[in-house]
């Protein structure tokens, strides 16, 4: 496979509305409505052209594009920060403690509690891969080079990043966490529900319980789902996991999916990664396979192989197909992460 990251531009909406189609309930942030999707690439675009002085939300959104039929297979975001106008509202999952010295009874009880947060963190996500394509490194290089990028320009996001990870949610759009909370507070089904909550985020104010929640009186099937992850982003959390990320306690107040955080210089790739110069390209090479991407402020990534010529300072031997599909030349700086 023939593939490279991009921005994703105002020519991808009709292969952003395919892949939204694809992917079954619950991927709130890449809603099947060419509308919504209009709108969130035209925020991306408009981000990516400002200049940035500080990270005030600007959506920095990813396309994995096959460069073989010219399609856009992939997606993946990074939100410089979460909040404002717009809080990001999560549940907080605390323990209570209830005790009785009369009866000698000691009680832990989880609660679930809604936090509602203005000056909020970075937050990657949108990660989604055309199934045909889940093979490979793939995901890797939808998922990582998020974290190049951040690494290339810190002053840009939040010390802190965080992902919401997709919950357990049945192929008919069922969750059982929703089933158990936010049905009696939203009179419809958890995909309209979902939906409504990316269009009008203000309803989630206007409806939401206040009041701490018992887990305990929760039916069985919600308490099993609460903190875990749909069977498909378990992939995604592993690689999350192996860069740093753990689990913060707080889940999605809708399909109680886990909400992971890490900080950024703390980031398995942020840490490993490195910049060096292109010294030489060559019609083939063959040596470590790494990830690459251009330093620019519109950086296009891929993986192959690359040669340390000179480790000391970090000169690169890279091949002639990958340098076109990055638009590299010989003096040009990339920072490379070893996969």
């Amino acid at each position: 496979m023939n593939l490279r990251l991009r921005f994703l531009e105002y020519e991808d909406l009709d292969d952003l509305c395919a892949l939204a189609e694809m992917h079954s309930h619950g991927l709130t942030t890449l809603p099947p409505d060419r509308e919504v999707l209009k709108q969130k690439l035209e925020y991306a675009v408009a981000s990516i052209q400002s200049p940035v002085r500080r990270p005030n939300g600007q959506l920095y959104f990813f396309g994995l594009e096959d460069l073989d039929t010219d399609q856009v297979v992939g997606t993946s975001a990074i939100v410089s920060k979460v909040g404002g106008f717009e809080p990001f509202y999560a549940y907080e999952l605390k323990e209570l403690t209830h005790r009785s010295k009369e009866l000698g009874i000691h009680n832990k009880h989880r609660v679930l509690s809604l936090v509602e947060i203005h000056n909020g963190p970075t937050e990657i996500g949108s990660l989604f891969l055309h199934p045909d394509y889940r093979r490979g490194k793939a995901g890797k290089l939808l998922s990582l080079t998020r974290f190049l990028y951040m690494a290339q320009y810190p002053e840009r996001f939040e010390p802190t990043v965080i992902a919401e990870m997709r919950g357990v949610v049945d192929e008919r759009g069922n969750s059982p966490f929703w089933e158990a909370i936010g049905r009696h507070f939203f009179p419809m089904d958890f995909p309209t529900a979902d939906y409504l909550s990316v269009v009008k985020k203000s309803v989630i104010a206007d409806l939401m319980p206040r009041h701490p929640i018992y887990v305990d009186m929760l039916p069985m099937k919600a308490q099993e789902v609460i903190n875990r992850v749909h069977p498909k982003t378990e992939p995604a959390l592993a690689i999350l996991q192996k860069q740093g990320f753990a689990f913060t306690g707080s889940v999605d107040i809708f399909d109680g999916g886990p909400v992971v955080s890490c900080q950024l210089p703390d980031i398995k790739a942020v840490q490993t990664s490195k910049v060096g110069m292109v010294a030489s390209i060559q019609p083939t090479v063959a040596g470590e396979t790494a990830l690459i991407m251009n330093c620019c402020d519109t950086p296009f990534a891929a993986i192959g192989q690359i040669q340390e010529t000179r480790s000391y300072t970090l000169d690169l031997a890279i091949s002639v197909a990958l340098a076109e599909s990055l638009l590299l030349q010989i003096g040009d700086s990339v920072r490379y992460l070893k996969v």
